[in-house]
C-alpha cells in the first residue's frame, strides 16, 4: 500500500474486524488503495506529498490569468517548500531560472491548503507558446479530514460490495435495496476538493 487516505487499522475498526484477524487484510487492501485513488481521479488532484521534488511543464495558453499586479500562472498543487521551488521559462534544452514571483493563495501551507498558482510581479509568463518548467514537491501538505473519512467510507463500501451482487443489498427489515452509484456522504466530503472540470 502507498499514498492511501485512511490506514487499514482504521478500516478494520470501522467495520468491526478484529485488529488480530488478519485473513481479509488483502481485500481490505484493496478496498483502501482503490477508494484512495478512486478520490484522486473524481476531485482531479491527488492529496498525498511528494517525497522529493518532482518536475512538472506547463503551457502558459489557457493557464495564465491577467491581474492588476501581474500575471498568474494555475499550476498543480504545491504542498511544500521546505525543498524549494525552482521556476524556469524556456524550451527544450534552453531554459533560464525565474524570480519576482509569489506563490498564490497567500498564506496558503500555513493553512494546511496547497499553492495552487504563481504570481509574476508586474510582468507576464510570456506568449501563448510559451512553457514554464517548475521543480517542487506536488501534491497537498497534509490530507485533510474529509478526504480521510471519504476514503473510509469507500473503501468500506468496496469491501462489502461482494455482498451486494448486481449493486443490490438484502435487508431483514428493509428488504431488497439497490445501492446507489455515488455514496451521497462520500460525494458531500470530497465535493469541496473537486477541480471545475472534474467530478
Amino acid at each position: 500500500m502507498a499514498n492511501e487516505y485512511t490506514d487499514l487499522a482504521t478500516l478494520k475498526e470501522s467495520l468491526s474486524i478484529e485488529a488480530d484477524d488478519t485473513s481479509r487484510d488483502a481485500r481490505l487492501a484493496k478496498a483502501l488503495t482503490a477508494a484512495s485513488r478512486s478520490i484522486d481521479k473524481t476531485t482531479g488532484r491527488r492529496f498525498w506529498l511528494d517525497d522529493v521534488p518532482q518536475v512538472r511543464m506547463y503551457r502558459t495558453r489557457g493557464r495564465t490569468v491577467r491581474e492588476d499586479d501581474g500575471e498568474i500562472l494555475l499550476v498543480d498543487d504545491i504542498g511544500s517548500l521546505a525543498s524549494g521551488l525552482v521556476v524556469e521559462t524556456g524550451s527544450g534544452i534552453s531554459w533560464s531560472t525565474v524570480s519576482g514571483y509569489e506563490p498564490v493563495p497567500d498564506n496558503a501551507l500555513l493553512d494546511a491548503r496547497p499553492i495552487t498558482a504563481l504570481l509574476r510581479l508586474n510582468g507576464s509568463w510570456g506568449g501563448s507558446t510559451s512553457r514554464v518548467r517548475v521543480t517542487t514537491r506536488f501534491g497537498w501538505p497534509a490530507v485533510p479530514e474529509e478526504i480521510a473519512e471519504a476514503a473510509l467510507i469507500q473503501a468500506a463500501r468496496l469491501f462489502k460490495r461482494k455482498d451486494s451482487p448486481e449493486g443490490v443489498l438484502g435487508s431483514a427489515e428493509w428488504g431488497v435495496v439497490r445501492l446507489s452509484r455515488r455514496d451521497p456522504d462520500m460525494w458531500n466530503l470530497i465535493e469541496q476538493y473537486v477541480l471545475p472540470g472534474f467530478g
